[in-house]
């Protein structure tokens, strides 16, 4: 208890009450107390809660509910028994169809405080599995000697420390319903304090998972594992140090791969990024391309590629699809990827697209389509190209509706776009986090 009790040195000793009168952008509920503004983690709009502080600036303040006197009507009961501990999720007291309406609500916000844009037309959100979704995950390990035993799983919330959790019910069932069998084979390994992390990555029939070593095994060890490997169908392998040193534990593994619209088989290793939710992200590449609706005559653009997840389904109804990303190691598997799915209408190319790009051959040509899909930064440094391409639509998959709504805001009141159509995508069911999809047309 000594931990907690030193996060919480300078921080108000009471339990105070609150009224919730909206909802952040992070999902935490946002109330005043003695005129200051406080984010309440575990609150909904419309609640009387009690709640104790964990961080006091300023400005505002942060706490976390210790009790619900009044109800939203709302309110639902976790799904999972971790819940009140773990940092995985942190919207399972919101009942799901509800967690969509306010991740729309987050989206449009931004819209409209950002880029100043309102009325917008949106597109029905889309929906995935609301369980056992998650197809790839880093889960930490930590041999805890009071605790007993080996922790897998995620960080308690809103601290550094491991969860003590038994089960992930977001998690894939091959790995989320193994946590403690997971915590036994890492127990009973002799560098079992030298194992930081598991990374996992499931595909359409296998389950990957990367053992990162701080040690090498022992001969004893390595047999734990091929036991545990064969006995739970799973596929392991070892992580001295960097991503190249990503081995099988045994023998020659198959490819892990899973299929994608238009007859696409994507395949990936088992630290390549891919989507988290595979179901979800196959409804947003079949979005993506009615929204594009294109043909033969189309020369498409798609920007931070990755392994050809957009890429390659568009390059089936496209005349030319031109894929690039700053990851050389993603580019030559993307270029395999086409290969194997004999597709020759595809280029890929690597350039860093936070940087100018302006000598780079391709940026040289004409593309009547875009498909953009950044990271959480966005892509402001390459709009300024998308007229000298004369791109006649624009599409952007964003992870971060912030950054979407300041790039609209430049495709819209700079450049001449206009934004036809947007929509969010529930890829991270029981979280705050908001993916979305924006359409913008010269």
């Amino acid at each position: 208890m000594a931990r907690r009790r030193n996060r919480r040195k300078n921080l108000p000793p009471e339990i105070a009450n609150a009224t919730i009168e909206s909802m952040a952008h992070d999902g935490r509920g946002v109330a005043h107390v003695d005129e200051k503004v406080v984010f309440i983690a575990g609150a909904l709009p419309g609640e009387e809660v009690t709640f104790e502080y964990s961080k006091k600036k300023k400005d505002f303040a942060e706490g976390r509910v210790t009790e619900v006197l009044t109800a939203s009507e709302d309110r639902v009961e976790p799904g999972c028994q971790h819940y009140s501990i773990c940092g995985g999720c942190s919207f399972q007291h919101l009942e799901p169809s509800k967690q969509i309406l306010a991740k729309q609500s987050i989206l449009i916000d931004q819209f409209k405080s950002i880029a100043k844009l309102e009325n917008i037309d949106l597109w029905p959100a889309l929906k995935g599995p609301f369980w056992g979704y998650r197809h790839r995950a880093r889960l930490g390990v930590k041999d805890v000697a009071k605790k007993g035993r080996v922790l897998v799983g995620f960080r308690e919330k809103a601290s550094p420390f491991l969860a003590e959790i038994e089960q992930c019910e977001v998690l894939h069932p091959s790995v989320g319903k193994r946590l403690m069998a997971l915590s036994s084979l890492v127990g009973d390994l002799s560098i079992k304090d030298k194992i930081p992390q598991i990374e996992v990555s499931i595909c359409d029939n296998r389950t990957a998972l990367v053992f990162r070593i701080l040690e090498p095994l022992t001969t004893d060890d390595e047999a734990v594992l091929k036991r545990f490997e064969e006995s739970a169908d799973v596929d392991i392998y070892t992580q001295s140090k960097g991503p190249d040193t990503i081995a099988p534990l045994s023998g020659v593994k198959p490819p892990l791969s899973y299929q994608l619209p238009n007859d696409v088989t994507l395949y990936f290793g088992p630290s390549d990024f891919v989507q988290v939710n595979v179901e979800l992200n196959r409804s947003m590449i079949n979005r993506a391309l009615e929204a594009l609706d294109l043909n033969e005559n189309d020369n498409v653009l798609d920007l931070f590629c990755g392994l050809g997840n957009f890429t390659l389904p568009m390059a089936r109804v496209a005349g030319q699809v031109t894929g690039v990303e700053g990851s050389e190691e993603l580019i030559i598997r993307a270029k395999e990827n086409a290969d194997r799915n004999d597709l020759e209408n595809v280029d890929f190319y690597t350039a860093n697209l936070m940087e100018d790009v302006g000598d780079e051959a391709w940026t040289k040509k004409k593309y009547n389509k875009v498909l953009i899909d950044p990271p959480r930064l966005g892509a402001k440094e390459i709009l300024h190209y998308l007229p000298k391409w004369g791109a006649e639509q624009v599409l952007y998959v964003s992870c971060n509706p912030s950054t979407l709504a300041r790039d609209s805001a430049i495709l819209v009141n700079e450049l001449g776009y206009k934004l036809v159509k947007a929509g969010v995508m529930d890829m991270f069911p029981h979280t705050s986090h908001v993916e979305s999809i924006a359409l913008f047309e010269k």
